[in-house]
């Protein structure tokens, strides 16, 4: 997870908005929060029944979107999830408030503990002792994560610290004229310590003072027995480097992941979807058995799948491409390994058995863009596409230019200015294309190469005063 400055996070953060658009033919609304994108608003997400709860699904016999919402109508929403590419931010009308040890839910009653906390008696303590307290005060509450182990004492304290925000949140909200901020989800650092920071964690390593002081000022007040474990880091090196953290950012970036088989993966985002391949590479193993091969390779592929996945934050769907095993009981144990690994994720997954084609179909709960959606742009040579014409076909598709031009009967004399690595081609492997292009053409065609050009881009110029006529011949 990364924040910056001049990127706003806007999950968790608490609006008025007011209805822009209804779109009864896929049931949602666009709703202004006063962001660039209005924030998408599904059927499913209504809050109509009381409880704070939407209809859930498509729609479960609720009403339709066009019966619920008038446009112009002021809303209050969440948002849920950041916008990416061309979609706007996702938001909710079913709020809640996060608190370090609970969620707190003020329009319904209901009382849940986190699925990760697994012990049965654990569970129906923690469920018992909420209850009691949402008995008397009302609202609903889920149990976080962290609130395993918890305190009478603690959860009391932090429920009714929830319920005074809400009712801070709720007075600002009746009287804002939307669009309007009503309430600010905490910034990352603060986000991540409520959050992720239990007993279960060695450190949080910090090399900002004032990062640190919050953070221990955070803890003293929630969880003092953690304080002797946030460290501050004062080595000679930087603390991304000491802990090996820049070298996992630039290799987030790759395609390629090496795994310690000797085999390699391959991660393609795409706009639909997210294709891995795995591949044995220079690990053959015992030739004897090529299925132990495979069937270790497939288990390393597993467990770097889902670390890559969280590391590099890939959300939606995605297509994973195992080495083919012939053996029903390797292909279980292999799906077995990657749902292992992916249960540690807080982010929710869902994997589907192998297919006919031997896919394994998953998907993973995207709430803000990946970070190479986040981190990078398109390159400006290729458009985003990965790839660059080469120069054998850059000068085909010159020449095809020129034959439109002395088509159109418009032209004497050009001057093209190309890559010098398509200028080398010409002259290295096509020395004679000049003069017969002019001959089969009529044409005066001279080449005139160019450092500035990109690789596959050229320009044509007009007659002595060099006009550039590029768009009038060059298709795309």
């Amino acid at each position: 997870m990364f924040d910056r400055p001049d990127r706003d996070r806007l999950v968790g953060d608490i609006y008025a908005g007011r209805v822009e658009a209804i779109l009864p033919g896929i049931q949602a609304a666009f709703v202004d929060i006063g962001e660039e994108k209005a924030g998408f608003l599904h059927v499913s997400d209504l809050a109509v029944n009381g409880e704070g709860n939407g209809w859930g699904g498509r729609n479960r016999g609720g009403p339709p979107i066009q019966e619920v919402l008038t446009r112009g109508q002021k809303v209050v929403v969440k948002v849920t999830k950041e916008a990416i590419s061309t979609k706007g931010p996702r938001v909710t009308m079913q709020l809640s408030l996060p608190g370090r040890f609970l969620v707190y839910i003020p329009d319904s009653s209901n009382v849940g503990v986190s699925r990760k906390i697994g012990h049965r008696g654990e569970r129906a303590r923690l469920r018992a002792m909420a209850a009691e307290v949402v008995g008397e005060e009302g609202g609903g509450v889920i149990v976080r994560t962290a609130g395993e182990e918890l305190t009478q004492k603690k959860l009391v304290r932090e429920y009714r610290h929830l319920r005074e925000q809400w009712d801070r949140i709720r007075k600002r909200a009746a009287k804002a004229r939307p669009p309007a901020l009503i309430h600010r989800e905490a910034r990352l650092v603060s986000g991540v310590i409520r959050d992720l920071f239990t007993h279960r964690f060695e450190a949080v390593t910090t090399d900002n003072r004032k990062v640190h002081e919050q953070i221990v000022a955070y803890v003293r007040t929630f969880d003092p027995e953690l304080l002797d474990r946030i460290l501050f880091h004062e080595g000679p090196a930087p603390l991304f480097d000491h802990a090996g953290i820049e070298e996992a950012i630039q290799r987030s970036f790759r395609r390629e992941v090496a795994l310690t088989s000797g085999g390699h993966v391959i991660i393609e985002q795409t706009e639909a979807l997210v294709s891995i391949d795995v591949n044995t590479g220079r690990f053959t193993g015992r030739k004897r058995d090529p299925e132990d091969t495979i069937l270790k390779t497939n288990l390393d592929a597993a467990r770097e799948i889902a670390l890559q996945l969280r590391l590099r934050d890939i959300g939606g769907i995605i297509v994973i491409d195992f080495i083919d095993m012939e053996s029903q009981e390797n292909r279980d144990r292999v799906l077995h390994e990657l749902r292992t690994h992916l249960g540690r994720d807080r982010a929710r997954t869902r994997t589907w058995e192998v297919s006919e084609l031997g896919l394994i179909e998953m998907t993973r709960q995207r709430v803000r863009p990946s970070l190479l959606q986040a981190l990078t742009e398109p390159c400006s040579e290729c458009g985003g596409a990965g790839h660059i014409r080469t120069p054998p076909t850059v000068v085909r598709e010159i020449e095809r230019c020129v034959d439109r031009a002395a088509t159109a009967g418009d032209e004497k004399e050009l001057l093209i200015h190309v890559h010098p690595q398509v200028a080398l081609q010409v002259m290295e492997s096509e020395p004679g294309f000049l003069r017969k292009l002019s001959r089969r053409t009529r044409l005066r065609v001279d080449l005139r190469d160019d450092p500035l050009m990109r690789r596959d881009e050229f320009r044509i110029l007009s007659g002595r005063a060099r006009i550039d006529v590029t768009g009038k011949y060059r298709v795309g």
